[in-house]
């Protein structure tokens, strides 16, 4: 493998092996395989070309020569027109390539002689060269080579043209300088009254002809302003013409493309409400009627289950019913003997009777009594500040009213129950 290198000035250009399409490097460094790829070598530097052509024949038929200098070199910052420099001038020297764009160059110089007279060259160098440089710009820049200059140097005829020009042109300078030496010369007199009265019949002359031909511009600027007027104005109206038109055409064809969206979506909600009903047939309706069908089966077990039930719960009821009935009759017949016999007890015991009963009923009197407080979730007390306050003088109060119990039956019924005999208690 061998390293390569080149100036700023040329261009390698590596092809062969793994080089495909081929490598081009302006200004740079390479490896290259040596037996198996390939390195050559072209230049960019500056070319200066010495354009002549000789002899040819201008518009007016006036042989005449001209010398043009032009600066061209092949341009490397462009891939493009390196490529095409390389397919057009790889392994030719600087000689050639200068030959190659000297030719081109001296074509198109001699074919814009031939289309301009002798006094336009003459006069107008500038737009000579421009033309030049133009045409020639955009032919060898085909063959990657750039023009960067081009200046028009001699112009000479061997028909003495442009001598007689200038000669001509001599004459005259020289013909008005002897009038004018003329007239200055004429006697003050006459003469010089006839020069100022010729003078100032020329200037008056002038100045018709001037108006005169200011009258004729506006009117011809009138016509003209007119008539770019009315073709501005047909245009406009043309334009918007074509804009209303072309509007209502792509309007129409929105409608057409909204009538097809629209109809293919009917189609397609066609469809789906087909496959719906497919599905809710094959979802829905066949097991729906296959739940029906074990519903009803199901319904069918059920009345007979419970026909079967209600006829044994009939048969159950009456057999109840008449051990309730034996169960009653046996237990009035107790409660009957029971009462007789607490009717004996009460005759005979009294007092000391009812005081077991009321002592049987004080703790439902005492539950009934307390059963209020379960019921409140709050209690609030205000205290005067002498006692007990909060839970004791709660408990205190309830203890209160239990004591007060034995005066309360004593009162109701007549019987002291705190003393140990049992005497009743007038009642007052």
């Amino acid at each position: 493998m061998s390293f390569h290198t080149c100036g700023p000035n040329e261009a390698m250009v590596v092809s062969g092996f793994c080089r495909s399409p081929p490598v081009m490097i302006a200004g740079g460094r390479v490896f290259v395989l040596p037996c198996v790829q390939q390195i050559e070598r072209i230049s960019l530097s500056t070319l200066t070309l010495n354009v002549k052509s000789e002899k040819v024949y201008t518009r007016h038929g006036v042989p005449i020569s001209v010398t043009g200098i032009a600066q061209v070199k092949i341009q490397g910052q462009s891939k493009e027109m390196l490529a095409a420099a390389c397919q057009m001038f790889l392994g030719k020297s600087e000689s050639e390539i200068g030959q190659i764009a000297l030719e081109t160059l001296e074509g198109h110089q001699r074919a814009i002689m031939a289309h301009m007279t002798v006094e336009e060259i003459y006069k107008d160098r500038k737009k000579f060269s421009e033309q030049v440089f133009k045409v020639a710009s955009s032919d060898l820049i085909n063959m990657g080579i750039g023009v960067v200059s081009y200046t028009l140097k001699d112009i000479h005829d061997d028909q003495g043209y442009l001598h007689s020009l200038g000669k001509s042109r001599t004459a005259q300078v020289q013909r008005d300088a002897r009038i004018g030496e003329a007239e200055a010369k004429r006697d003050s007199g006459i003469k010089e009254a006839r020069a100022q009265q010729q003078k100032v019949s020329a200037q008056y002359v002038n100045e018709i002809e001037v108006a005169k031909a200011q009258r004729d511009y506006e009117l011809k600027k009138a016509t003209y302003d007119t008539e770019v007027n009315t073709r501005k104005a047909q245009s406009d109206l043309a334009y918007q013409l074509q804009v209303a038109k072309t509007k209502q055409q792509i309007e129409e064809e929105t409608m057409q493309v909204q009538v097809v969206e629209r109809t293919q979506q009917i189609q397609l909600q066609e469809q789906e409400i087909l496959r719906r009903e497919k599905e809710l047939e094959a979802k829905v309706k066949k097991p729906a009627e296959a739940e029906r069908y074990k519903l009803e089966k199901l319904a069918e077990a059920e009345r007979l289950k419970l026909i079967m039930e209600a006829e044994a719960e009939a048969e159950s009821v009456r057999v109840k019913g008449e051990a309730e009935a034996f169960a009653i009759h046996a237990k009035a017949i107790a409660e009957a003997e029971q009462m007789i016999k607490k009717a004996e007890a009460f005759n005979e015991y009294k007092d000391a009777a009812m005081v077991d009963m009321m002592l049987d009923k004080l703790p439902e009197v005492a539950a009934e009594i307390s059963q209020p407080f379960s019921k409140v979730r709050k209690i609030t007390m205000v205290s005067s500040g002498n006692g007990d306050v909060g839970a004791s003088k709660m408990s205190g109060e309830v203890l209160d009213i239990m004591t007060k119990l034995p005066e309360t039956i004593e009162r109701l019924t007549g019987v002291n129950i705190s003393q140990g005999s049992m005497r009743p208690v007038r009642m007052s």
